[in-house]
């Protein structure tokens, strides 16, 4: 098997385990369990909390004791073994601290995935920038697949989407065994200070300005990322409440339709490459941001019938440009901004700062939104002034970047920051 099929293995099922449950566990959380939604948002908040200090310390683990691939292998077998308890968790407290166990395992498996397969493409002399973007293609296809199966399976509102996440995490992790060596590349010399040896080198980079406000964009995007996933799903299947809607398409298979969310990440990954060597990386994550406006307020129009259907499949489609053109391409400008000593490390800070602070500050701001101001006394949403305020939300961020992030592109230098 090459180099870059095992690496194509790895992407599929790193994202089958999160497209599993991801998207419907809002099914399983309102339609089955009927828990609240601020607690909804706080079981959300764990990928955040995890993602705060885990991807970090797990990318200095990588960098300084243990090989990157032994350590990814491991993380998701303690991932699937925490999953398995899920299913019997019978409150929102309890369900809430075992989340928050597999959220600690999976999570820094995100950006471990991607330290993996930059260091085994290079170490086969392959350019990152052109060969990696196809091989996270077919983790969005594996996120896809996911969803499928659990949708089609009629598993959207049941406990079998996490066995099924569990299984395969733990299948993945015997995977990563198998993978070729990826050892430590920052070794302590004898002259190191006290913060090298502790491996806190890549928080250095939060001494650059443009890496520091890269950063900070970082996180305001990865809450809105967190909004989408949170309430996507659940979105849609409400619509099952107005008796016209009720027996569509768009109702009984609510999770096919977000599928085409993740069907356009597919086409945009592969597009990546060519838009940042045009435009750069501050053109492309300005596109990401303005196609969050579109995501949210295409929404707010929807309805599954007619024209309303056509906006909720428009909006699925802008998802893979939003999602995509911030997410990877973000990854990659870290990617080659950063000392290859800190790859791990670096690419644990900018997860940290979307899927933990940003997850964190989406979840528990929306949750907490959603519960004071836009929930009937019946319990019903106000999903169209809901998302209205997300649209308005990520215009804001949008505006804010394009006026304080400078930075001159250099089409020689894919993501080069100039100083």
């Amino acid at each position: 098997m090459s180099v870059k099929l095992r690496l194509t293995v790895l992407s599929f099922l790193q994202f089958f385990v999160w497209g599993a449950w991801l998207i419907t566990i809002g099914v399983y959380w309102f339609g089955t369990k009927q828990w609240s939604g601020e607690d909804f948002g706080k079981v959300f908040a764990t990928l955040g909390i995890a993602s705060i200090f885990m991807p970090a310390l797990t990318g200095i683990m990588a960098d300084r004791w243990i090989n990157a691939e032994k350590l990814y292998g491991i993380l998701h077998i303690l991932f699937g073994i925490t999953f398995f308890f899920l299913p019997m968790v019978t409150t929102a407290d309890n369900f809430f601290w075992v989340m928050l166990l597999a959220m600690l395992f999976y999570m820094p498996t995100i950006s471990l995935s991607n330290s993996i397969a930059y260091y085994i493409l290079k170490n086969n002399q392959f350019d990152v920038v052109k060969v990696f973007p196809p091989i996270r293609v077919w983790g969005t296809v594996g996120f896809i697949a996911a969803m499928w199966l659990t949708n089609l399976t009629g598993n959207k509102g049941s406990v079998n989407q996490f066995y099924i996440a569990a299984v395969v995490a733990i299948i993945l992790g015997i995977y990563a065994f198998t993978l070729p060596k990826c050892p430590p590349q920052n070794l302590i010399p004898e002259d190191a200070t006290l913060s090298e040896k502790l491996g806190f080198n890549a928080f250095s980079l939060f001494k650059d300005y443009k890496m520091a406000l890269f950063f900070f964009f970082s996180m305001f995007l990865g809450a809105a990322l967190q909004l989408t996933n949170m309430y996507g799903d659940i979105y849609l299947s409400d619509f099952g409440k107005i008796p016209e809607y009720a027996d569509s398409f768009v109702v009984q298979r609510s999770t096919i339709i977000m599928s085409i969310s993740q069907v356009s990440e597919t086409l945009f990954i592969l597009a990546i490459p060519f838009f940042l060597s045009r435009f750069g990386i501050k053109n492309v994550m300005l596109l990401s941001m303005f196609a969050w406006v579109l995501r949210f307020g295409l929404f707010a129009y929807g309805v599954p019938v007619g024209f309303g259907l056509g906006l909720i499949i428009l909006s699925c489609i802008v998802y893979g440009m939003a999602f995509d053109f911030f997410n990877i391409s973000g990854s990659l400008f870290v990617e080659t901004t950063t000392d290859y000593k800190i790859r791990s490390s670096a690419q644990g800070l900018f997860m940290m700062m979307t899927n933990g602070f940003g997850a964190i500050f989406g979840s528990l701001a929306s949750g907490w939104m959603i519960g004071k101001f836009f929930t009937l006394e019946n319990g019903d949403k106000m999903w169209h002034e809901i998302w209205l305020v997300f649209a308005l939300y990520a215009l804001v961020i949008a505006v804010l970047f394009a006026v304080m992030f400078k930075h001159k592109h250099d089409p020689e230098v894919i993501g080069e920051v100039a100083h």
